[in-house]
């Protein structure tokens, strides 16, 4: 005999160890209850971040559970929002990609076995905080989970790869290396200094190489505009 459900018309949240028939399902129920207080992973939706995509260490964010609580009369008792939760970063060393969550974002939620908060704090290798286990107190967030279409967005398909935004793209480095052709359209180019270029050049059809110049005659006058 398994345990009574809702559709036997007994408001599980209001039974107890008594309430079922046989020892096994008094010991079945005992562990369901206490397995009741565990919690593993789910959804939630950001409330807030503490970081807004600058340069700077990860931070943490504040979420809202998004899958509801519901007592013995199947009424839903909502989640309240659970703060400072750590969120992943992808990062190696003093090497990461910046993505900081948003508020709206929704992600998963995973919950440590112990307290974490004192390495939270020292990030340093501790003693749990307190005897709690696989408490909401102990999140950790892990983003990107039924969330919409990207308008910014970096594309790696089997095609190539496409870096879209609507800003500005900027580059930093001691050096930047482009191999391959390199095509541009859609607006000029200003470059601050000193252009070399190894092979021919071309502007508007004409040869900066090559080229010839139109109505050239001895003496000082000046050659025409190149043809």
């Amino acid at each position: 005999m398994g345990l009574p459900s809702q559709n036997d018309g007994v408001n599980l949240g209001a039974l107890k160890p008594s309430t079922t028939w046989g020892e096994y399902n008094q010991i079945a129920f005992i562990i369901q209850q206490s397995l009741s207080k565990i919690q593993t992973a789910t959804l939630v939706q950001v409330v807030a971040c503490s970081n807004s995509g600058g340069v700077s260490a990860v931070g943490t964010v504040d979420i809202q559970p998004l899958v509801n609580q519901i007592d013995g009369g199947d009424n839903p008792i909502p989640h309240l929002t659970v703060y400072n939760v750590p969120y992943l970063r992808i990062q190696g060393g003093l090497n990461a990609v910046i993505i900081d969550p948003q508020p709206g974002d929704i992600g998963i939620a995973i919950f440590a076995s112990r307290d974490i908060t004192k390495v939270k704090s020292t990030k340093a290798q501790g003693n749990p905080g307190s005897y709690r286990q696989f408490d909401f107190a102990d999140a950790l967030y892990l983003g990107g989970l039924l969330n919409g279409v990207p308008q910014q967005y970096v594309e790696l398909a089997s095609s190539g790869i496409t870096l879209n935004t609507s800003g500005t793209i900027t580059l930093n480095g001691s050096s930047i290396v482009l191999n391959g052709p390199v095509s541009q359209s859609g607006g000029n180019v200003t470059i601050a200094q000193n252009l070399t270029v190894s092979g021919d050049a071309t502007a508007s059809g004409t040869s900066l190489h090559t080229h010839i110049h139109s109505g050239v005659q001895s003496g000082a006058s000046t050659s025409g505009k190149p043809v």
